[in-house]
Parts: C-alpha cells; structure tokens; sequence
C-alpha cells in the first residue's frame, strides 16, 4: 500500500494541493459560452445566402454560424499568443 500524502500543504512547485484544479472559474465561464454557442448553431438550420466577396454561397445557417466560431476562436487565440511574447 502507498502512504496516503496531505493535500493541504504547499507543494513542491508552491502552489497549494499539488495538482492543477480542474474546475477554474475561467474554464466554467469557456464551457457555459460553448454550450450557449452550440445552441444557438443547433437551432438555426434553415438554409441562408452568404455573399463571400463577389460569389452568393447558399449554405446552412448553423455552418455559417459554426465557421464564424472557428474563425473567432482562431483570432483569440493569436492574439492571445501575441500578448504572452
């Protein structure tokens, strides 16, 4: 049998309970806008015109809305990148 360690103490790395917590408040807040996100994709299905430049792209609503996601996530996420150098 392995002794049992307290969690309580600082650990090595000095942060208190020696292993990352999984539920930050930032990663509830991530997950809620998420789920807020694929709802509103979910329920809007019904086929739109998209005018991409010149060209009118007929296509669903929700893969538009899913791509302008994508889009934005991968804008945060430079710049994000950016604010850490």
């Amino acid at each position: 049998m392995t002794p049992k360690t307290s969690r309580r103490g600082p650990s090595a790395d000095g942060r208190r309970g020696g292993s990352a917590r999984v539920l930050t408040l930032r990663r509830i807040v991530a997950l809620v806008l998420v789920v807020l996100a694929l709802v509103l994709i979910f329920q809007n299905t019904e086929e739109t015109e998209i005018r991409l430049l010149i060209r009118v792209v007929t296509m669903p609503l929700w893969g538009a809305l899913l791509g302008m996601g994508v889009i934005g996530a991968l804008i945060g996420a430079l710049l994000v990148a950016r604010r850490r150098r």
